[in-house]
């Protein structure tokens, strides 16, 4: 049975990763228990689900949520939830039993079915079901319909995200950013000799997950930006956090050819805890990301709150929060998405190209003046520490003790 199951594997594996997603999704949507109407109320205690222990982008977006409402004493309980989470053992988790618990799930809409069926139907049925669910372009494509029956409403961190997800389900999306001020990083102790940086250089942090889109990501564009402003400059030093490295050999080559040797350039592909990620945000001077789009944009926004100047595109969500008064927001054209993926293949579905000089010239001009930076760097902290507090969460859990009539 285990030899047919590798079999089958290997199988699924040989299909195009647009049709085994949209396969995926359309199998689960049947199975999956449905949201029952009218909606069920709750009486204000949470069950928050998702890939918590994992070192993904969804599974710390579950962990924000998590500590912002128990740092407001909100009755709280964390279950994992996903396609390859073990099945809960209800004893362990007695939110699961309590029906009145509302069931906020941290799984994008093509996975939300099939968390669902792990969870089971009996934890499932009769619940008030909130899908907290994030997309990153102005489109979003026909599989992300699967989870719309098993939700009852659906919460996303930004309005960009939620400007698209209202196309897909009218008057049930409401933007609730995560409460990064009651969940703010705390960088461990390692400093730049921990790292191996030099102690008097400039240093640029550009930090992203090669499972999050090599595309999407725009990492070969950091990388030109940094060449233009700085050449080969040995005060001048370029530091690519990569996270999921060894599973996309390819990429890392392109990058690794992208910098054509230059000495001042490093790759930091460890995995490695949140809080030594974070000191390494401490410990830049500079944070650079040139994404071509962003649902919310973590890690700019955890930089702004550690006070560090951000390069970023100035589109997408993070032209939500980061503008020229707390960064320097980069230029951009934009261009049809084009994802070799497939992950952000949706038609008509546009992103933006920064315009790699216009990059270059503010980290230039970052790096040559450090009073700018100081004075960046503190508005940012306060302009995220406004955007992004707990009130909105809090006003939609209060929301759920109300019960809805109506589909």
């Amino acid at each position: 049975m285990t030899s047919d199951l590798h079999l089958f594997h290997r199988l699924w594996r040989l299909l195009p990763v647009e049709s085994r997603r949209r396969a995926l999704a359309g199998m689960t949507a049947k199975l999956a228990p449905k949201a029952t109407w009218p909606a069920p109320a709750c009486d204000g205690r949470m069950l928050v689900a998702g890939e918590i222990g994992r070192g993904s982008g969804l599974g710390e977006g579950a962990r924000l949520l998590l500590r912002g409402l128990q740092a407001h004493h909100v009755p709280t309980e964390a279950v994992e939830a996903g396609l390859l989470a073990p099945r809960p053992v209800a004893a362990q988790v007695p939110f699961l039993v309590e029906k009145q618990a509302a069931l906020l799930l941290h799984v994008n809409s093509p996975q939300t079915p099939a968390a669902l069926l792990r969870l089971g139907r009996k934890a499932v049925r009769g619940r008030r079901i909130v899908g907290y669910w994030v997309w990153e372009l102005p489109k979003v494509p026909e599989e992300w319909r699967a989870g719309l029956r098993s939700v009852h409403e659906i919460w996303t961190p930004s309005h960009f995200s939620a400007r698209a997800l209202e196309e897909l389900a009218p008057g049930r999306v409401r933007v609730v950013p995560y409460p990064l001020v009651d969940a703010q990083p705390q960088p461990s102790v390692l400093t730049r000799h921990d790292f191996g940086w030099p102690e008097h250089a400039v240093v640029v942090l550009t930090s992203f997950s090669l499972a999050s889109s090599f595309a999407r990501k725009n990492p070969l564009a950091a990388i030109a930006a940094f060449r233009q402003a700085f050449g080969e400059r040995p005060d001048r030093v370029l530091v690519m956090k990569v996270s999921n490295a060894t599973h996309y050999p390819d990429d890392m080559q392109r990058l690794q050819a992208a910098t054509q040797g230059a000495a001042n350039i490093r790759f930091e592909t460890r995995t490695l805890p949140m809080p030594d990620v974070h000191a390494m945000t401490r410990c830049a001077d500079i944070v650079l990301s040139l994404h071509r789009s962003e649902g919310l944009g973590l890690v700019p926004a955890e930089a702004m709150l550690l006070e560090k100047p951000v390069v970023a595109t100035d589109w997408s969500a993070t032209a939500e929060f980061l503008d020229a008064s707390c960064g320097m927001p980069v230029p951009y054209t934009l261009v049809p998405a084009r994802d070799e993926r497939g992950v952000y293949q949706v038609a008509g579905a546009q992103w933006a190209d920064a315009d790699v000089g216009a990059a270059a010239q503010a980290l230039h001009r970052l790096a040559d003046d450090e009073i700018l930076r100081r004075r960046l760097g503190t508005a940012a902290r306060q302009t995220v520490l406004k955007a992004f507090g707990a009130r909105p969460l809090l006003d939609a859990v209060a929301g759920l003790t109300q019960k809805k009539d109506n589909n």
